[in-house]
């Protein structure tokens, strides 16, 4: 009988060995099983929010045009865009900062040759879009290159423009806007990179409290001299 239970031990023993590895078995399954699980939908997570944002900043309704720069002249000019991305334009160039009103195409084509970027919106666009604007105006980062001002007749609520480029929009906060400016201002074809959009010689009155400048007569008056800065690769030598 001793021998029996002796023998009933060891089997019930390994029983319960046995037992307890299927258990730790099925927890390890368990947990690689979920942890696989949590790691996939984290992927999928990942996934969907670089999709989302990609989608959200893409600038495929880009309208891209060509135009010869340095064409300065003193007169008026009647542009294809509205409002324009570049062609002729006037001799000075318009101060980037923030206007009320409407300033001049041929003022604001300027600053557009020097790499600024100049958001447009209708005059009626509601007071909490156009703060928004001017928010997304002041937080680039590149406020020295950047015009915002009213404009009449445009196509769209919001136009950010920049020299050959231009992007209509509907908000103020969709997330192109800013991929917009990132990509755009002071870009691979800006005219004259590094040249000021400000200084002595800027424009910085709108189109109703002054016209377009006249031509010069003989040595009365000069074209302002566009300063470049040098960039820092060029400073460091």
């Amino acid at each position: 009988m001793t021998k029996e239970k002796a023998q009933a031990r060891r089997e019930h023993l390994a029983k319960m060995r046995a037992e307890q590895k299927r258990k730790q078995r099925r927890a390890a399954l368990l947990m690689w099983g979920t942890g696989g699980l949590i790691i996939v939908v984290l992927v999928g997570v990942v996934g969907f929010y670089l999709v989302k944002q990609a989608r959200e900043t893409s600038l495929d309704a880009v309208a891209n045009y060509k135009y010869e720069a340095g064409q300065h002249v003193w007169n008026a000019v009647t542009y294809k865009e509205t409002p324009p991305v570049g062609g002729q334009h006037n001799n000075y160039w318009q101060a980037c900062s923030i206007y009320d009103k409407p300033i001049h195409n041929e003022h604001a084509v300027h600053s557009l040759e020097h790499g600024a970027v100049w958001i447009t919106y209708r005059p009626d666009l509601p007071k909490a879009q156009v703060d928004k604007l001017k928010e997304v105006a002041t937080s680039t980062g590149q406020q020295d290159y950047m015009l915002v001002s009213p404009y009449p007749n445009l196509p769209a609520p919001v136009v950010a423009s920049s020299w050959g480029h231009q992007l209509k929009l509907n908000d103020p906060a969709d997330p192109k806007l800013g991929a917009f400016i990132k990509k755009y201002q002071n870009g691979k074809d800006t005219p004259e990179p590094g040249a000021t959009c400000g200084g002595e010689d800027a424009i910085t009155t709108t189109a109703d409290q002054a016209p377009l400048p006249p031509e010069p007569k003989g040595n009365q008056q000069q074209p302002p001299m566009e300063t470049i800065s040098p960039s820092p690769s060029q400073s460091q030598k």
